[in-house]
């Protein structure tokens, strides 16, 4: 048998593997050593298999996930969201919407220094959803916003998804976030844009809220410094090159730890956090163990650059390639994790996008974008189970048709990305 030929059995048994529930970093691991075996010998498996985790575990770059996890734990712990969605009301005062367009900017913010969409849609659904169901939102237009709002955080900078993608096609970590500032802004404006067509056209779905002068406007900005700082000293110190990411992580992170102490965060809540982060970072690297093992079997057995050969001489458009692609990531984000899909995916597809010309910085976002879509869709829709876990008095089927206007607006933003690549390269000069 031929190594494509295994290599293709292997892709379809790891899929069935996660059809039937087998956690997706060890049926990536268990297909990557397994079909390595077949390719080479056992004896070269069971080698990568010890060599793998000293790869991945010491590689420096890998070492920025947990402090990025561990900055937005401690964000989340400090009370920074409340006082972030506080600020955000009244800014945005008087506005019909207002408590929405809060929302969604208030988790765009949050985002900007958790890294992660699941943590930024729980955070915001236990500050926001009390005084959006008091101010008279109906409930599940209310999740919907939050759980669109979630998104953001696999977009905005620093993204956990953006740093995998860098790390597993090598790329720089800093080109990634700087990219995908602008389609994250992007993101948060025809969110909040959204939010203001709808309550328009459907006036019953929220009241106007209270009337805030200009001088609590501007005094309300207070709220929203803390967040600023960090994530200006981050983004500005990678982009001008003070530090890598992995040091602008631990910089984040220990000024985020500062404000929680300050804040009052006792040996208690350090801990909690600690654990919190070590939880999450082993389910973060155990995923990445398996990539790493699925990457070498795709390597040896040769088949994505049997596809990208394959792909190159066929007399079609890259374009159609490309949406072929996204379309993939779209069917996958029905029923799959978003980072389990990258990196699952990953090793298979870049070298036929390379292959076809298209940058690779830009199809990151796009592909990032396409899988962040999975979050709020059904029947997976992450984010809406998040959700659902903090407010299970609303009814589910009430959260997914909340969520609907958002999906579209994503797929407006995934076509204007899609026209205009320099959106998201303009930054990178």
């Amino acid at each position: 048998m031929s190594p494509e030929s295994i290599g293709a059995i292997g892709l379809l048994c790891m899929i069935l593997m996660v059809v039937v529930r087998i956690p997706v970093a060890l049926a990536m691991l268990i297909v990557g050593v397994g079909g390595f075996a077949a390719v080479t010998t056992p004896q070269s498996a069971l080698q990568m298999l010890k060599d793998i985790p000293v790869d991945v575990l010491a590689k420096y770059d890998f070492s920025a996930i947990p402090l990025f996890i561990l900055m937005g734990v401690f964000a989340a712990h400090s009370g920074m969201a409340g006082k972030l969605f506080e600020a955000t009301r009244i800014i945005f005062g008087g506005v019909r919407g207002s408590l929405g367009i809060a929302g969604i900017g208030s988790s765009g913010i949050f985002a900007s220094i958790s890294g992660s969409s699941l943590a930024t849609a729980s955070t915001m659904t236990r500050v926001a959803l009390p005084p959006m169901e008091k101010y008279g939102y109906q409930p599940g237009f209310a999740c919907g916003i939050l759980a669109a709002g979630g998104t953001l955080g696999i977009m905005i900078p620093p993204s956990i998804a953006l740093l995998v993608y860098a790390i597993l096609t090598e790329q720089s970590v800093g080109d990634m976030f700087i990219a995908g500032f602008l389609p994250g802004i992007l993101g948060m404006v025809m969110y909040s844009i959204t939010v203001m067509l709808m309550v328009r056209w459907k006036p019953h779905l929220a009241q106007r809220g209270e009337r805030t002068s200009w001088k609590a406007k501007l005094l309300s900005l207070t709220g929203l410094i803390p967040f600023g700082f960090i994530f200006v000293i981050i983004i500005a110190g990678i982009f001008f090159g003070l530090f890598t990411p992995t040091e602008g992580a631990a910089v984040g992170a220990f000024a985020s730890w500062a404000y929680a102490a300050f804040k009052g965060m006792r040996m208690k809540g350090l801990k909690q956090s600690l654990v919190e982060t070590l939880a999450l970072s082993a389910v973060v690297f155990f995923m990445l163990l398996g990539a790493e093992a699925l990457g070498y079997f795709i390597s040896v057995s040769r088949l994505s650059y049997t596809l990208a050969s394959w792909i190159g001489g066929l007399s079609i458009s890259p374009m159609f390639v490309l949406l072929a692609i996204l379309l993939m990531y779209f069917l996958l984000g029905l029923f799959m994790d978003a980072l389990a899909m990258l990196v699952i995916t990953i090793p298979v597809v870049f070298p036929i996008i390379v292959a076809l010309g298209f940058d690779p910085v830009w199809f990151g976002i796009v592909a990032v974008l396409t899988v962040e879509l999975g979050l709020i869709t059904p029947p997976m829709g992450m984010n809406i189970f998040v959700i659902k876990a903090v407010a299970p008095h609303i009814k589910l089927s009430d959260m997914f048709k909340g969520v609907a206007p958002f999906i579209l607006s994503d797929f407006i933003r995934l076509a204007i990305l899609l026209a205009f690549p320099a959106i998201s390269l303009v930054l990178l000069g």
